[in-house]
C-alpha cells in the first residue's frame, strides 16, 4: 500500500497515533535465501516439540485440531504462537444481550483465558487451573506475555506477541504490516497481562523475533496458516459478515501470518546454514482456514463432537468464575455456538499441501526408501536392512524452500522422479512471490540425483501462480509422465514427459471445481486416469486411448460426494475403485468404475461397493494393491493409524503418532506396512 494511502487510511479512522504508523523506510534488506543446492548436514537430534503460529486467539482450535489435540496427547510439547491480539471491535458480545462498551483490552484478555481454559481440558486438567504467567524477551528488544502449564509430563506454551488485528473497518493491521516495511504497527497490552508496556513491530522485526523463537525452542513440527488461499468470490455482505478478504477464502491477518511464518522459517534455515551449520529437521503442514466454510465438511460426528468440546471451553461464558475479571473467554464462540454457526469452520480440517508424506520406493536390494521434505528441503532416507524398519540418517537432496509434500513417479527402467512445489520467491513489502513446480531425476535406480529441474506454473499471473496445488505425476507404460496439478481456477493443469525427456508445455484440461489432494493411476489398458473430489461429485479425467492427451470426462454422479481426495486403485478387469469417506460420514465408501465393455472410460458411472469389513475413520483415506486385495490406510476417530489388509483390521495403539499423509506399502512378500513421519521430524515403520 503507498505510503500516502496509509496515511489517509489512518487518518481517516482517526487511529494514525494509536494503531498505525508509518516511519522512514530503513535501509532495505536482502533477505537470505535458503540454498536449494544439495549435501548440506541435517540435524535430526533433538527432541519432539510441536509450534504452531496463529493470527488470532482460536485459529488453532478451529483450524488445526485434531491434529494438535492428538500430538499433544501423545506427549509431545505444544508452544503456540498468536501474532495479533483478537481484541476485533473491542466487544465481547454476549448473545441475547445489548452489545457491550468497546473495551480492547478486557477483550483481548478474555480469548487469552479461552485459551488456558481450553488447553487446561487439554492437559486433563480443570479449565480454571492457574497458569504460570510470565514476561518473555524476544529478539530485537520485544517482550510478549508468554503462559505455561504441564500436567503429567505434557506441556503448553502460550506466546502472545498481540499486534493490533486487522478488521474489515479500515484499521491495518499484519497485511498492511506485510505490504510496507515502513509501517510500525503497536501491538495492545491485554487486561491483567504481566506486560503492562505498549510495543511496537516492523516487518522485519516481526521475521526476527519469529526466527529467534524458532532458534530457541528448535521445534521439530511447525503448524502454520495458509499462506495463498484459493481464489473465492464471494457476496460483498458474506465477505464482510464472515472476515474473508476481497477476492480470497481466508482472513486476511491469516494469509499474512502464514506469510510472515514462511518468510521467517526461510530465514531460520538460511541462517543456520550460512557458516556451514546444520539445517535445522523440521517438518512443516500447513492448514486452510476460512475454505472449510466453500467446501463439503470432513470431519464425522465423533472427530467433530471432541473438536467442537474445546471451542465451547474456549468461548466460556459470562457466568463462570474462572479468575479473570477482564472475562471468561470469547462469548461470540461458548455453549451450542461451535455447531450452529452457519459458516461451519469447525467441522472441516483441511490440509493446504495434502499428499502422501513420505513418497515411499523399494531400492533394488529389498530396503525401503523414504523421500519427504525436512528443513523446507527434500531428502532422502533408507532402511538400514530390508525389513529392518529402522532408517539411516538422511541425504540432503536440497531445491529448498519447499512446501510440505512431494510428489513421485518411477520410470519404467526404475529411476525416481521427485516434484515439488518452491516458493521460489517470498517477501513482502513489494518484493516478488512467486511459485513454481520443479522436479528432481534420479541418474540411475538406487543412485544420485541430477540437479533440479524448473517447469514453471501453469498460472501465467504471481498472484494467481501462488493458488496452485500439490504435485502429483504417474508414469504410464509407454515411458510417458505425466505431471498433474491443481490450478487457480481450481482445474486441472498438466504437463507430459515424453520418453527422450523432453517435457511438454503446460495445458489447461479443465474439469471443474475440484479440491486439492489428486489421484493418479494408470488402468490396465494402459490409459492415464485422474480422480478429484468437487463440490458435488468426483471428477474424472482419462485417455481415449494409451498415448492419448488426457482430457476432463463426465463428473461421477449418483455416488456419495467426497470430504477428501479419493484413493483410487485400479483393477486387472480394466475397472478401477475409489476409495474415501463421504462428506462428513465415518464409513468407508467404495466406489468402481468401468466394469464392463459398455462401461469403459466411467463417463458418469460407478457402483458403490457394500463395505461389511468395516473401516470407520476420519481423514483421507490411501490405498495400494497386494497379490489378494487392498491394503487401505487411514486414521481412527481418536487418530490412530489403521490399515486394512488381507489378513484383517489392525491399529497401532502404541509408538509414535503420524503428521499429515502417512502411506502404506506392501513389501515383495506381501506384508504390509504403514510409513509416516512423526511430530519429531523421523519417519517411522508400522508393520503390524
Amino acid at each position: 500500500m503507498p505510503r500516502r494511502t496509509l496515511l489517509a487510511a489512518a487518518g481517516a479512522t482517526g487511529l494514525a497515533g494509536l494503531t498505525a504508523c508509518t516511519a522512514p523506510s530503513p535501509p532495505r534488506r536482502r533477505d537470505p535465501a535458503a540454498d536449494p543446492m544439495p549435501g548440506l548436514p541435517i540435524s535430526t537430534s533433538h527432541p519432539a516439540l510441536m509450534m504452531q503460529v496463529l493470527a488470532h486467539p482460536d485459529d488453532d482450535l478451529y483450524f488445526m485440531n485434531p491434529d494438535a489435540q492428538q500430538a499433544l496427547d501423545a506427549g509431545t510439547p505444544l508452544v503456540c504462537v498468536y501474532l495479533t491480539a483478537g481484541e476485533a471491535t473491542g466487544m465481547n458480545h454476549i448473545p441475547g444481550r445489548p452489545l457491550p462498551t468497546p473495551d480492547k483490552p478486557a477483550y483481548s484478555s478474555s480469548r487469552h483465558q479461552g485459551l488456558r481454559q481450553a488447553y487446561a481440558t487439554l492437559l486433563g486438567l480443570g479449565p480454571f487451573t492457574p497458569w504460570q504467567k510470565s514476561v518473555i524477551e524476544l529478539d530485537g528488544g520485544h517482550r510478549a506475555e508468554h503462559n505455561a502449564l504441564a500436567h503429567r509430563g505434557r506441556k503448553v506454551e502460550l506466546i502472545f506477541i498481540n499486534t493490533a488485528m486487522h478488521t474489515t473497518y479500515g484499521r491495518l493491521g499484519l497485511p498492511s504490516l506485510w505490504q510496507d516495511r515502513r509501517l510500525v504497527l503497536p501491538t495492545v497490552v491485554a487486561e491483567g497481562s504481566p506486560l503492562k508496556k505498549v510495543g511496537s513491530y516492523t516487518y522485519d522485526g516481526l521475521i526476527d523475533v519469529l526466527v529467534g523463537l524458532f532458534e530457541r525452542y528448535r521445534p521439530s513440527a511447525l503448524h502454520t496458516m495458509d499462506p495463498d488461499p484459493d481464489i473465492q468470490h464471494s457476496s460483498e455482505t458474506v465477505r464482510r459478515r464472515d472476515s474473508e478478504q476481497q477476492g480470497y477464502s481466508d482472513h486476511p491477518d491469516h494469509t499474512a501470518t502464514a506469510l510472515f511464518t514462511w518468510a521467517s522459517m526461510i530465514r531460520w534455515v538460511a541462517r543456520a546454514t550460512r557458516s556451514g551449520g546444520e539445517v535445522p529437521g523440521f517438518a512443516v503442514t500447513a492448514f486452510r482456514g476460512y475454505y472449510n466454510r466453500h467446501w463439503p465438511k470432513n470431519l464425522p460426528p465423533a472427530v467433530l463432537a471432541e473438536k467442537a468440546s474445546h471451542l465451547v471451553l474456549y468461548g466460556g461464558s459470562a457466568d463462570w468464575r474462572c479468575g479473570n475479571p477482564a472475562g471468561c473467554g470469547d462469548y461470540n464462540v461458548g455453549g451450542n455456538r461451535p455447531l450452529t454457526n452457519r459458516k461451519g469452520w469447525v467441522r472441516s480440517t483441511h490440509y493446504r499441501y495434502p499428499g502422501p508424506r513420505p513418497v515411499v520406493a523399494a531400492e533394488p536390494d529389498g530396503r525401503l526408501v523414504g523421500y519427504a521434505v525436512l528443513g523446507l528441503r527434500a531428502v532422502r532416507r533408507r532402511e538400514s536392512a530390508p525389513g529392518s524398519g529402522v532408517w539411516d540418517a538422511p541425504d540432503d537432496l536440497g531445491g529448498g524452500p519447499l512446501a510440505p509434500v512431494l510428489g513421485g513417479a518411477a520410470l519404467p527402467d526404475g529411476r525416481q522422479l521427485l516434484f515439488g512445489l518452491r516458493f521460489s520467491a517470498l517477501g513482502g513489502h513489494g518484493a516478488d512471490n512467486e511459485r513454481e513446480i520443479v522436479v528432481l531425476e534420479q541418474r540411475s535406480p538406487g543412485d544420485a540425483f541430477r540437479a533440479w529441474q524448473g517447469l514453471g506454473n501453469p498460472e501465467r499471473s504471481h498472484d494467481d501462480g501462488r493458488r496452485i496445488g500439490v504435485p502429483v505425476a504417474v508414469a504410464a507404460p509407454d515411458g510417458r509422465v505425466h505431471l498433474f496439478v491443481r490450478n487457480a481456477e481450481q482445474g486441472l493443469s498438466t504437463r507430459v514427459r515424453d520418453t527422450d525427456g523432453r517435457w511438454s508445455g503446460w495445458r489447461d484440461i479443465g474439469g471443474g471445481e475440484i479440491q486439492d489432494g489428486l489421484s493418479a493411476v494408470v488402468d490396465s489398458e494402459g490409459c492415464v486416469h485422474v480422480f478429484a473430489a468437487g463440490r458435488f461429485a468426483v471428477h474424472h479425467w482419462t485417455q481415449d486411448a494409451p498415448g492419448d492427451a488426457v482430457t476432463a470426462r463426465t463428473q461421477i454422479t449418483g455416488v456419495p460426494v467426497p470430504g477428501d481426495g479419493p484413493a483410487a486403485l485400479p483393477g486387472a478387469d480394466g475397472s478401477i475403485d475409489l476409495f474415501y469417506r463421504a462428506a462428513a460420514k465415518a464409513a468407508l465408501t467404495t466406489v468402481r468404475t468401468g466394469e464392463t465393455a459398455d462401461e469403459t472410460g466411467i463417463d458418469g458411472f460407478g457402483r458403490l461397493i457394500p463395505d461389511r469389513a468395516g473401516f470407520g475413520g476420519y481423514g483421507p483415506v490411501a490405498a495400494t494393491g497386494s497379490p489378494s486385495a487392498p491394503v487401505l490406510l487411514s486414521r481412527t476417530d481418536d487418530g490412530h493409524v489403521q490399515l486394512r489388509t488381507p489378513a484383517g483390521l489392525f491399529v497401532q495403539r502404541h509408538g509414535p503418532v503420524a503428521l499429515d499423509g502417512p502411506v502404506p506399502h506392501v513389501g515383495p512378500d506381501g506384508r504390509a506396512a504403514a510409513v509416516a513421519v512423526g511430530p519429531d521430524a523421523l519417519p517411522w515403520i508400522w508393520r503390524p
